[in-house]
């Protein structure tokens, strides 16, 4: 099977989408992880819904994420592991969706995040499937 080097303008794209998703992520974890449960339940009202352990975890998750969708490519190290990451992201998203949609919440970011994780992954598949 031949697989083919994404173009430099695709591969452009994809890194920025990347550094989008990490600092995105990061952020969130940085909140969920550091910031008070008043400030952080005033912005997202269920933080102060669930245990904290709970929101703390999905800051671990939200940590792992950002760094696991732009190191492997940055380094040039087992890149395959950002289509990983880029999967997981997806997943990710999914589960958040159902999540707030059972509140009643808005899912709009999550959509956006999600199609963005999975242009990700498309795009760095190549990568993934030729190591």
């Amino acid at each position: 099977m031949l697989i083919r080097k994404p173009s430099k303008t695709l591969h452009i794209l994809l890194l920025v989408t990347q550094l989008a998703l990490s600092l995105t992520l990061i952020w969130a974890s940085y909140m969920k992880l550091f910031q008070s449960p008043e400030l952080l339940s005033a912005m997202w009202p269920w933080t102060g819904e669930l245990p904290a352990a709970f929101v703390k975890f999905t800051g671990i998750i939200d940590f792992v994420a950002g760094i696991g969708i732009v190191l492997p490519t940055l380094v040039n190290i087992r890149p395959r592991l950002t289509f990983a990451a880029a999967a997981g992201i997806v997943i990710l998203m999914l589960s958040a969706m159902v999540f707030h949609i059972s509140r009643g919440e808005p899912a709009l970011f999550n959509i956006i995040f999600g199609v963005l994780a999975a242009f990700v992954a498309w795009g760095r598949y190549g990568n993934a499937a030729s190591r």
